[in-house]
């Protein structure tokens, strides 16, 4: 099965009750490795991230061959991957030399379920937006957003929507004390600090709920209720009104589903996303019992290709599957 069926299949799947019935002895998720997104240009991107961002690249490779066939359902493969690290966090970028894929659409919007940033923690706002600045990034907030006192969860964090050179929207964030990690007090003198977490967006909470927290296992960790005008610039949505929940495995950070509660008029995962289309990006999550979660996933209707193997010495894991979530977001899950 070609995976745009799979897209179509998680776009209308309807989830089993009898297979999240039962309880975890352990989760079949215990981390979250890694983020990765398709690029066009790979020196552009690594020049941006490594300049811009303080990234530091720490692998340059490339992998092609069956078993990459496979996995991403494209036909003779080839693929450079650069491996990133901001302070504990890895963020890989992938170059397909061969197929090509399609650009990011000019009038996405951060509604639209193809949205997916990875949340950059900074140590001071104003500093971080500065450096963007002066770089030349393109802006989707029009400055940074402090939300409000009241809504008591978020409040006091500051944030900045940007885009990077293929157009992938991308977040500074900053925490003040008693919000988030508090691994983000210790700056060490540094401004750009780690990945907090990468934000999706989603039709529904429940249904991803379902699929996140029943199936893969990981646990909730905090929600809010956004809205305002600080909320509507930050997104650059016009009434934006947002259910926000945050997810964690036992280890690495974080995946936030963005729910648009108004407008709820965003548009759906292109049915044919592949990829190699620069709007991809795959979260990298840990299955001690791969077997079993793949598994699980068959008898919950998510088409997906088998279990693949890989040998490559680049890696650091031997059995993978790529899935996606219920609006069409990547997963490689990994072992």
């Amino acid at each position: 099965m070609r995976l745009i069926n799979l897209f179509i299949f998680l776009l209308s799947f309807q989830l089993h009750a009898g297979v999240f019935s039962q309880p975890f002895e352990k989760p079949p998720v215990d981390a979250v490795i890694s983020y990765a997104m398709t690029v066009e240009e790979m020196d552009r991107s690594v020049e941006f991230y490594t300049k811009v961002l303080t990234f530091t690249k720490i692998a340059d490779f490339y992998v092609s061959g069956s078993e990459y066939d496979k996995l991403y359902d494209l036909d003779n493969v080839r693929i450079r991957v650069v491996r990133l690290r901001l302070g504990q966090e890895t963020l890989n970028l992938m170059q397909f030399d061969k197929p090509k894929g399609r650009k990011v659409p000019v009038n996405a919007e951060s509604n639209d379920r193809m949205f997916q940033h990875i949340a950059i923690v900074v140590s001071n706002i104003d500093s971080a937006y500065a450096k963007l600045l002066k770089n030349g990034v393109v802006n989707i907030s029009p400055s940074p957003q402090k939300l409000p006192e009241w809504n008591h969860n978020v409040a006091g964090i500051e944030a900045f929507y940007f885009k990077d050179p293929d157009g992938h929207p991308l977040e500074i964030i900053h925490f003040p004390p008693g919000k988030g990690n508090p691994r983000w007090q210790e700056a060490l003198g540094l401004l750009f600090l780690g990945i907090d977490h990468s934000a999706i967006v989603v039709k529904s909470t429940n249904k991803s709920l379902a699929f996140y927290h029943s199936l893969l296992g990981l646990d909730v960790m905090g929600k809010s209720f956004n809205y305002g005008p600080e909320q509507e610039k930050l997104n650059n949505v016009k009434g934006a009104k947002l259910r926000i929940t945050s997810l964690h495995a036992e280890k690495g950070p974080g995946i936030e589903l963005l729910e648009y509660v108004s407008p709820s008029t965003g548009a759906d995962m292109p049915s044919d996303t592949k990829p190699n289309d620069l709007w991809h990006w795959q979260i990298r999550l840990q299955a001690p019992r791969i077997s079993d979660l793949y598994k699980s996933l068959v008898q919950a209707n998510m088409a997906t290709h088998g279990i693949l193997t890989f040998t490559n010495p680049y890696l650091d894991y031997h059995e993978a599957f790529l899935t996606a979530d219920p609006d069409g977001h990547a997963l490689l899950i990994t072992r």
